[in-house]
């Protein structure tokens, strides 16, 4: 019985998918929620875990109805699902974002049988027209993505998801797939308890991302290090997080005017500019997204290939999550962090005024992510294991511990005289305290506690103050002093200090690595093992099949990796599909995603293989700035707006001249705007075309003042400014 619902799901994966095999257990899986037994599911970011509930979706009778957290999560779920079928009403999602009318619709479609999967956030589930509908309907399962949420010990814990189990009690039984790319043993036990799924089966796929390169550098010259690592990836996608809404705003700005084409993305911008500057990234209209952190859940795109930490995130289980966004497609994927100790205190200072409960939970998950950061050891053997996973090599040969490894000096007697010193002076004081004490600076307020006097003042003056903050943050990750969080920042020794004194241990610590600003990025290790590269067979062809993607995917209003993703197109310039039935044969492609985007790609190829003469393959064989930054970018989004310019000064306290310098300091930055709308309103059209001709045909230079000369005493200079912005967008970007 089991292989003929083996060969059934196989069929069905081929059918819709366009696929012939599985990766890893999703086929167990499977087998599992189509057998109607609760199910568990701990997969990385990338392996496939929206399979697992959206093919025994379409394999059941009744509706699917599936618990996820962000809005845009759920549309791109719902379009990729929607171009797989033939069907647009095969997947909805329910949520405030709808209109009464769009809201019937989706019923509608769900009571007339075309839905099979059903999207809902937590929030809108628990509305009780919500649940009557749901009580109505046959319900196949429930699939709660993201179910880390659920846990206080979690990276994004959301209180709404500790309210799903009543809900379903109340709509009525069926059951339960929880899926999630992170959970710690601790994190997956709250989940099962709270969902009331103990005796639920659990997959466990590896946390292993083989093509995923992990690196820790110093947080020194950063922004600098970010623009040279991006110009030396143009053209490819890449996330950068940040800790404050502001940063993101004075880093997104920075990068346009370096000439990236970059989009800031927090909840402090409203809905509208939220999701185009999302839909902008998923469609290929700009390279980066700088994001906050809590945001990341919304932004699924297979092909990134770069995460990059401005910041550090709260947790390991955060940091996991958000580099393995990186490389999805199984492709190249760079994921970099920059650290300094003092974006941890300024997380610890946000945890100040929390419960306790929270704080202390906050202070263990923060510890763990400053160990990850400062150790020597294997990047991929310390997230391993922090997941319940042992990695049997000693060097992965893919982050910068093991291709770089850093020298470690023994530092036994360091942490001794840190923790004697510690003992003498009590628990009133900070780390930087301690450090301007071992070095010797006899600040004010060292003098005023008189330790100036004390044995231990200067006692380790033959190394700077950033070698000691290393020996006593180690000294913290060795569970040997304690910070009190409360009292913000106090360090105390602890009874295992107290022993260690006594009775010492060996103890190392690692210096930072000595990263060569002006070196080669690659020479700093960034080479991928078992990366794929991206490079097609008839890299020709592919590049054509990009652009064509890309017009199709505009003509649908789908972001291009909706239509074919990258594989897909590999696939098809080695093999030179030339009909739909062979298109069907194409990794990924299936019989929905042929009839419905298939004739323009094999129309081209047909083409291709006319005028290149190509000998197709017998067979198919299916393959496995500045300060004033803030006011850039608000500048650039008003002139995206049309917005009058009078209007726009006087919202930044500029006067016009002001302001205009801005417009051409953007411009000359790299980035194009559009002012056609601007010079229409207060210029006549045909002075405006006489100074753009002239700059055109006639100027030698970009010269105002040689301008006014040749123009003559009818132009100003500030007509004459606004048509050069116009030509140097138009004709020279």
């Amino acid at each position: 019985m089991s292989a003929q619902l083996d060969k059934q799901i196989l069929d069905k994966l081929k059918e819709y998918f366009g696929f012939t095999a599985f990766k890893g257990n999703q086929l167990e899986v499977i087998r599992n929620v189509l057998e109607g037994r609760d199910t568990f599911v701990l997969m990385p970011t990338g392996g496939g875990k929206s399979l697992c509930y959206q093919l025994p979706a379409l394999m059941s009778e009744g509706v699917a109805i599936v618990i996820s957290p962000l809005i845009a999560l759920m549309k791109n779920q719902v379009d990729s699902m929607r171009a797989f079928s033939e069907t647009d009403g095969v997947a909805h999602f329910l949520n405030s974002s709808l209109s009464k009318n769009a809201i019937q619709q989706v019923r509608d479609d769900v009571l007339a049988g075309k839905t099979k999967l059903l999207y809902f956030a937590p929030e809108s589930l628990t509305k009780e027209d919500n649940v009557s509908f749901l009580r109505r309907i046959k319900i196949s399962f429930f699939a709660i993505d993201e179910a880390h949420c659920i846990s206080e010990w979690g990276h994004d814990f959301r209180p709404e998801y500790r309210r799903i189990r009543p809900i379903i009690n109340d709509i009525g039984s069926a059951p339960i797939i929880a899926l999630t790319a992170t959970a710690t043993p601790k994190v997956q036990m709250d989940i099962q308890k709270n969902l009331g799924m103990q005796d639920a089966a659990v997959y466990r796929s590896s946390f292993n991302r083989p093509n995923l390169y992990y690196e820790i550098r110093p947080k020194v010259d950063e922004v600098r290090e970010i623009i040279r690592f991006i110009k030396a990836r143009e053209g490819k996608s890449g996330i950068i997080y940040c800790l404050s809404r502001k940063k993101v705003e004075e880093l997104a700005e920075l990068l346009l005017a370096n000439g990236i084409k970059a989009h800031a993305y927090h909840a402090g911008l409203d809905a509208v500019t939220r999701a185009r500057n999302q839909d902008d990234f998923l469609h290929e209209n700009v390279d980066v997204i700088v994001a906050t952190i809590a945001f990341g859940m919304g932004i699924d795109k297979p092909d990134v290939r770069y995460v990059i930490h401005y910041d550090i995130p709260k947790s390991l289980e955060g940091y996991y999550q958000e580099t393995g966004r990186a490389g999805r497609d199984g492709g190249e994927g760079q994921c970099i962090t920059f650290y300094s100790y003092k974006d941890i205190q300024k997380l610890e200072k946000f945890m100040q005024g929390k419960p306790i409960n929270e704080q202390e939970i906050g202070k263990m998950l923060l510890q763990e992510t400053v160990s990850y950061a400062e150790s020597s050891v294997c990047r991929r053997k310390t997230l391993l294991n922090y997941f319940g996973e042992t990695y049997p090599l000693d060097d992965c040969g893919a982050c910068d511990n093991c291709l770089n490894p850093r020298p470690k000096v023994d530092a036994t007697a360091d942490m001794q005289l840190v923790l004697e010193t510690l003992q003498v002076i009590g628990d009133k004081f900070k780390i930087d305290y301690l450090e301007n004490l071992l070095t010797g600076k006899a600040t004010t307020i060292i003098k005023s506690y008189r330790h100036h006097k004390i044995e231990q003042f200067g006692a380790g003056s033959d190394h700077d103050d950033r070698y000691w903050g290393t020996v006593i943050r180690q000294g913290l990750i060795l569970g040997l002093i304690d910070k009190n969080i409360e009292n913000y920042g106090l360090l105390t020794v602890n009874s295992q200090g107290l022993s260690f004194i006594e009775h010492p241990f060996p103890v190392t610590v690692t210096l930072d690595h000595n990263y060569d600003a002006s070196g080669d990025d690659d020479e700093d290790g960034a080479t991928i093992s078992g990366s794929k590269g991206g490079s097609a067979a008839d890299e020709e062809l592919f590049l054509m099949l990009k652009d064509l993607r890309r017009k199709v995917a505009k003509q649908h209003s789908l972001p291009p990796f909706v239509v074919f993703q990258d594989p897909s197109l590999e696939d098809m310039s080695v093999h030179y599909p030339v009909t739909i039935e062979e298109m069907q044969n194409i990794s990924g492609v299936g019989a929905g995603k042929a009839k419905k985007f298939g004739q323009p790609f094999v129309e081209l190829i047909a083409r291709y293989v006319v005028e290149k003469e190509i000998v197709r393959p017998q067979d198919m064989v299916v393959k496995g700035v500045a300060n004033r930054s803030a006011n850039k970018v608000y500048i650039i989004q008003c002139i995206d707006r049309k917005m009058d310019f009078t209007d726009i000064a006087r919202a930044k306290d500029l006067d016009f001249e002001e302001l205009l310098t801005e417009i051409e300091a953007i411009v000359n930055s790299g980035t194009r705007l559009n002012i056609s709308y601007y010079i229409d309103e207060v210029m006549d059209e045909d002075k405006a075309e006489e100074i753009y001709y002239y700059f055109r045909d006639d100027a030698q230079s970009d010269s105002i003042e040689v301008a006014q000369k040749e123009l003559g005493g009818d132009f100003t200079e500030e007509e004459i400014r606004l048509v050069r912005v116009k030509f140097m967008c138009e004709q020279g970007h």
